[in-house]
């Protein structure tokens, strides 16, 4: 596969999977959009509003944002869902995602990959409360098989030691004891969604 073929799969499934997260949002009850997500601190609620703050905020409002939260960008993103919350109602938050799944945003340094990833991780933030279905495992292969062991040490999660392969998806991360598990399961491991097995 060439690197533009990659680039084209990428996006085609960022789109399929900003569609079939719309699709699932648009079902929820009020109740459902209030349920404490993955995310420490935020509702689904806040986790849409980070999703799709991307594409509702002008670059300046961006940087001074940024400056108001001391450029610590967790702090400016938190900020930002909070604030959004309190002035989007959820379908306001549905329509900016809804409106918006052929966005060409690439998150700084990441590309097309990095996009896909914000919305399949944040996307379990949703689904794993709400008991709703995930990305399909080839998406999430998409995600877990392009950038390598040193991209999850963002998320403080040390695989020394174990080697987690996928039981649903050709995914193999890591080298030691080997781990099966579903390809979901591998992904919020990673992010650190989820503890680490033991060996």
């Amino acid at each position: 596969m060439t690197s533009t073929d990659h680039t084209a799969l990428v996006r085609e499934h960022t789109v399929a999977e900003r569609v079939r997260l719309a699709d699932l949002l648009a079902t929820l009850t009020s109740d459902q959009w209030a349920t404490p997500s993955l995310c420490d601190g935020w509702r689904v609620r806040e986790v849409v509003a980070h999703m799709t703050m991307p594409y509702r905020t002008a670059p300046l409002r961006f940087l001074r944002g940024m400056a108001a939260a001391r450029f610590s960008f967790n702090r400016y993103a938190d900020n930002a869902a909070r604030s959004d919350t309190a002035r989007m109602s959820d379908a306001d938050l549905l329509a900016a995602l809804r409106d918006n799944v052929q966005h060409p945003w690439r998150p700084p340094g990441g590309g097309a990959v990095g996009a896909l990833s914000h919305d399949v991780i944040h996307g379990l933030d949703i689904t794993e409360p709400l008991d709703l279905p995930p990305a399909p495992p080839d998406r999430i292969a998409v995600v877990l098989n392009q950038p390598g062991p040193r991209s999850f040490a963002y998320f403080g999660v040390d695989l020394t030691g174990r080697q987690l392969r996928a039981s649903d998806a050709d995914i193999v991360l890591g080298s030691g004891t080997p781990i099966t598990l579903s390809a979901k399961e591998i992904l919020l491991t990673v992010t650190g969604r989820r503890a680490l097995p033991p060996t």
